[in-house]
């Protein structure tokens, strides 16, 4: 196999003017470029994302204060969902998603590099839509400004009569904006990954983070296109005089729930599959170990995909579904239970009888494992529709949805930064600093999600802005608190560590970790055209093979 990459150097690079420099980025199609802004661009709303949160539990961190008013405070909270979600959580996976899987299946860019750069600027100009509503939003009367309606966005909540102004429409067209962008990106990676493999990767031989990207690309074209088409009814209710979701009129706010939720739940395992393909890339490596069970992987991840687009209405227990559609829904979700558990059985044992490395990218997967094991089982406990019935409208949900969010999906991708920075940049991420980072992150993470079972348990309801002091809520929402100075502190130390790193950081070659797939035959950070000669590979380890020729891998496949 091929593994030479010419490589080619501007001494005036560093010369051009800014201006040409900017020019440059912004007209890219390169995906390598794309997948580095998307990254950028999430990073930047994972601050905004933050402090919203932050601002949040501080109102909360004990009874009846007025850091903000009640109407602030919903703004905070629909703001921040929909920022975690669409514009922090998915580009950053689509960065990654973007960079990586060309790399990886031995192409030299996207199947559609131009709409791959449209994807990102519809994407990017989604969310600053989002946030133009600050400023843009007052309309008649000065009603609102930033959107209130939560980010799930509940009928009647969005009538013109509970939600004066024009904050509503552009969480509407934000979120429409950027929902075409996310198909156009799905599309391009379902036909780079099914059309540009290099030669002898068959289906078989794909790294599974590529074939966790193809399942969630899927997934994304059949999820986006029930809220894009939610999202132009309620346009329409809004303003041509439609009544789809005007229960007054004839028509119904729970087939809204419908909508959202079919694209909602799914949209859970559009976020953790990439999570999951970072995790089966990262424990392998730092075992030292081949992934045990690929075929059972692949096949998880495909059940994962169908059973995941059969499970929304649990989000919808407690409003009062007949009891044939509660009985399909809490069996559904439980399947899907099966598939994850064989995915976490299967890394624990690649890890079993392991050289294990515990470098910052394997402690961050380390940890991973055991909070989606913790997720996973109180997610169990939230298919059993009584069980939910009590506590569905409680911090015990909002609790469960933060420990798969970060607990399982940013702690992996945290460590695929760790992981991949090297091969992006060139140069080594601090040791020293990412343990620092880790070790606050998972104080942070524990302390404040942990403990927000207990409120949850103890009947605090979610969404609310204040609460009398008699409720014994008051000590665990400081806890909670607390937490999130550690996960604030965690993320200014990974912000300098990127930064230093990529400043000073030491050279990493191009392979500092002694891996087995593609991109690691490319220098670091990989040339515009990626491979001047296309890979053949033989194997789902061709650097294994390369590397350990009296042993290929392809004997035993």
């Amino acid at each position: 196999m091929a593994t030479e990459a010419l490589t080619w150097t501007n001494g005036n690079v560093s010369a051009r003017p800014l201006v040409d420099r900017l020019h440059g980025w912004v007209t890219t199609v390169d995906h390598k470029r794309l997948g580095i802004m998307y990254a950028a661009y999430a990073l930047l709303f994972l601050l905004v994302g933050g402090i919203e949160a932050a601002v949040m539990r501080i109102q909360l961190v004990a009874a009846n204060l007025t850091f903000v008013s009640p109407q602030v405070f919903n703004r905070l909270f629909t703001m921040h969902g929909t920022t975690m979600i669409f514009f922090v959580t998915m580009p950053l996976l689509f960065g990654f998603a973007n960079y990586l899987v060309p790399l990886m299946i031995g192409a030299r860019d996207m199947a559609f590099p131009r709409l791959n750069a449209v994807s990102f600027w519809l994407t990017a100009f989604g969310g600053l839509l989002l946030y133009f509503s600050v400023v843009g939003a007052n309309g008649l009367y000065g009603a609102g400004n930033a959107p209130d309606v939560g980010w799930f966005a509940y009928a009647p909540l969005t009538s013109p009569t509970f939600s004066r102004g024009h904050s509503t429409d552009y969480w509407t067209l934000a979120l429409l904006v950027s929902g075409f962008g996310s198909v156009g990106t799905a599309i391009n990676l379902i036909a780079t990954i099914l059309c540009l493999r290099c030669r002898g990767m068959t289906l078989g031989r794909m790294p599974l983070f590529v074939w966790l990207i193809l399942v969630m690309a899927g997934l994304v074209i059949l999820a986006i296109s029930p809220l894009t088409a939610a999202q132009i009814m309620l346009l329409v209710d809004r303003y041509l005089g439609g009544h789809f979701f005007d229960t007054q009129a004839g028509g119904s706010a729970t087939i809204w729930m419908h909508f959202f939720w079919i694209f909602g739940h799914p949209e859970v395992y559009v976020l953790v599959l990439p999570a999951f393909g970072f995790a089966s890339e990262i424990i392998p490596v730092f075992s030292r170990k081949a992934i045990f069970g690929y075929p059972a992987m692949v096949a998880a991840t495909v059940c994962i995909g169908f059973i995941g687009m059969s499970v929304w209405a649990h989000h919808m227990f407690t409003v009062g579904m007949s009891s044939n559609a509660n009985v399909f829904f809490v069996l559904s979700t439980m399947a899907i239970a099966v598939p994850t558990g064989i995915k976490i059985f299967n890394w624990l044992a690649t890890m079993w009888g392991g050289t294990i490395e515990l470098a910052t990218p394997m402690l961050f997967c380390v940890a991973f494992l055991f909070q989606f094991l913790v997720a996973g089982l109180t997610g169990v406990m939230m298919s059993a529709a009584p069980f939910d019935w009590q506590l569905g409208n409680s911090y015990f949900v909002v609790a469960h949805f933060h420990y798969v969010i970060v607990g399982g999906i940013l702690f992996t991708t945290f460590g695929a930064v760790y992981y991949w920075f090297p091969k992006v940049s060139g140069r080594m991420l601090g040791e020293t600093l990412g343990r620092v980072h880790f070790w606050l992150f998972v104080i942070g993470f524990h302390l404040t999600f942990d403990f927000m079972h207990i409120p949850g348990l103890l009947g605090m309801p979610r969404r609310i802005y204040t609460y009398e002091a008699d409720r014994g809520w008051r000590v665990w929402n400081l806890i909670v608190t607390i937490g999130v100075v550690f996960q604030a502190a965690a993320v200014l130390v990974f912000l300098f560590n990127l930064y230093r790193s990529y400043r000073s950081g030491p050279p990493a070659g191009s392979d500092p970790w002694d891996a087995w797939t593609l991109e690691w035959t490319t220098s670091s950070p990989p040339p515009d055209y990626n491979y001047a000669v296309l890979p053949v590979v033989k194997s789902r380890r061709p650097l294994w093979d390369i590397k350990h020729p009296e042993d290929p891998d392809w004997r035993y496949e």
